[in-house]
């Protein structure tokens, strides 16, 4: 399985998200097995008026859906920015395998920043995960969405 190839599909939502005024962030969720993305999502909080539309929730209610089953297991997540603590906690519930992600958070994340929830010891489930993908893309967007909404003197 291609990490980059899939990161790069997230990124492309994330870009979208961002131009909604979303903050762009981008997720897919892929069968590894087949290489089939069964699930995507961008950020749509604001849009949706929903706290929970997170791109990594988006993306796994799809392939949920997708599957038939709220269980997502041996599934690979990738999104754009490290998951926080409410999604790192749908991951789990979910059993994904794995999720691999571009941008550290070191204030909002929630698996190695943060919350740590995978290493919570009343978490039930913790996948494999990874950082560090196609990072400085998603970097790049994160600030690049942050400072225009500065320079507008606006909030996300």
């Amino acid at each position: 399985m291609d990490d980059e190839a899939f990161m790069r599909i997230a990124l492309e939502l994330a870009g979208a998200a961002g131009e909604r005024g979303e903050v762009p962030v981008g997720a897919v969720v892929v069968d590894p097995a087949t290489g089939q993305v069964l699930g995507e999502g961008a950020n749509a909080p604001i849009g949706l008026h929903d706290p929970t539309a997170h791109a990594e929730i988006r993306a796994m209610r799809m392939a949920a859906e997708a599957m038939g089953n709220y269980r997502l297991t041996g599934l690979t997540l990738f999104v754009t920015l490290e998951p926080c603590a409410m999604c790192a906690g749908a991951i789990s519930h979910a059993r994904l395998g794995r999720v691999v992600w571009g941008a550290d958070d070191p204030k909002g994340g929630g698996v190695v920043h943060g919350a740590r929830v995978f290493d919570h010891p009343t978490c039930h489930w913790r996948p494999a995960f990874e950082g560090g993908v196609l990072a400085e893309e998603a970097s790049r967007l994160l600030k690049g969405f942050f400072r225009a909404r500065r320079a507008k003197g606006t909030s996300a």
